[in-house]
């Protein structure tokens, strides 16, 4: 343990350093030194009462970096003629949006105008990571809130039906590389999927085959039973994987099994390089851990917003 908190430091001392953007670890040392507490102290009430927060954080810290940097946008609500991202089609099922308000409100009320809600849903993704069992890094703070959020936009965000070149071709966009895109893929091993985001495998794939050959016969028979034979329910679908409220290396296990939920994550394996991550991820849950950290650091570190938001849902 000792060598991999050394390490995940040497990690984020790097970051910090390539990525140039004023942010810092001690950002807020003396104007809000709690902060740290007061945000793990509202994602751990959450949990406790409902076990899909720490997914549905950590999905929307992703939804939000993948669109105008990590600048809190995804948090903005619609209004007038204008819809935010919160409304566009990759993130009508994102939710635990009140997280973020109960953290922002503990921390006005301790140090007002001060602590960003970009910083905030950073923070509270890596809490929910650590709160399921995964690694815990130090995020380097100081992102500014975005005062633009539009549902259009949304069409940046990867798809579950992209393929390895769409997937590279997005991460690339945001400086991210092949071993930032196999490692943060892994956050699908939190949480659930509607039927929509996987049906192209299970129904009407391409002209030759009805079912993608590439999933496992009985997964999909299992997918098919779920979402086509039974009722058509609003909610159907199905966990990411097994141990869906438990971050660990299973994401990477099931690829191998060809039991990938989307298109995206059976795409790791086509090509060589993707594949060898995938490998060595499933081989090793502690190669993974260090990887995911380091990601999510950078990933965390696209940043471009211009503010300090009052309130997390609307721009000053």
């Amino acid at each position: 343990m000792a060598f991999m908190a050394t390490f995940l430091n040497l990690i984020i001392m790097l970051s910090v350093v390539s990525t140039g953007k004023a942010l810092s670890l001690n950002y807020y040392e003396k104007t809000c030194h709690d902060l740290e507490f007061i945000v793990l102290k509202a994602v751990k009430d959450a949990s406790a009462k409902d076990k899909t927060v720490p997914a549905a954080l950590l999905r929307m810290h992703f939804h939000d970096c993948f669109v105008r940097g990590c600048d809190a946008s995804v948090l903005l609500n619609s209004k007038g003629n204008n819809k935010a991202e919160k409304d566009g089609p990759p993130n009508i099922s994102l939710h635990a949006y009140y997280v973020i308000d109960n953290a922002k409100k503990a921390l006005e009320a301790k140090c007002p105008g001060v602590v960003s809600c970009a910083d905030i849903l950073a923070l509270a993704a890596r809490d929910a990571v650590y709160l399921s069992g995964g690694p815990k890094w130090d995020v380097p703070k100081g992102r500014k809130d975005g005062r633009t959020s539009k549902a259009s936009e949304t069409r940046q965000l990867p798809a579950p039906t992209f393929n390895i070149s769409q997937l590279q071709k997005s991460f690339s966009q945001r400086a991210l590389s092949a071993e930032d895109l196999v490692a943060l893929s892994g956050g699908h091993t939190l949480g659930f999927s509607h039927c929509s985001s996987f049906r192209n495998r299970i129904q009407n794939f391409n002209a030759t085959h009805q079912v993608d050959p590439s999933l496992n016969p009985s997964f999909a028979a299992k997918l098919k039973s779920t979402c086509l034979l039974k009722n058509k329910a609003k909610n159907a679908g199905a966990t990411m994987d097994p141990s869906s409220t438990t971050f660990d290396n299973t994401y990477y296990k099931l690829i191998l099994q060809q039991k990938g939920l989307f298109s995206s994550d059976q795409a790791l394996l086509d090509s060589p390089n993707t594949k060898r991550l995938v490998s060595k991820f499933a081989a090793s849950q502690e190669a993974f851990y260090k990887a995911f950290a380091k990601s999510m650091i950078k990933m965390s570190s696209i940043n471009g917003g211009q503010e300090v938001r009052k309130d997390c849902r609307k721009i000053n």
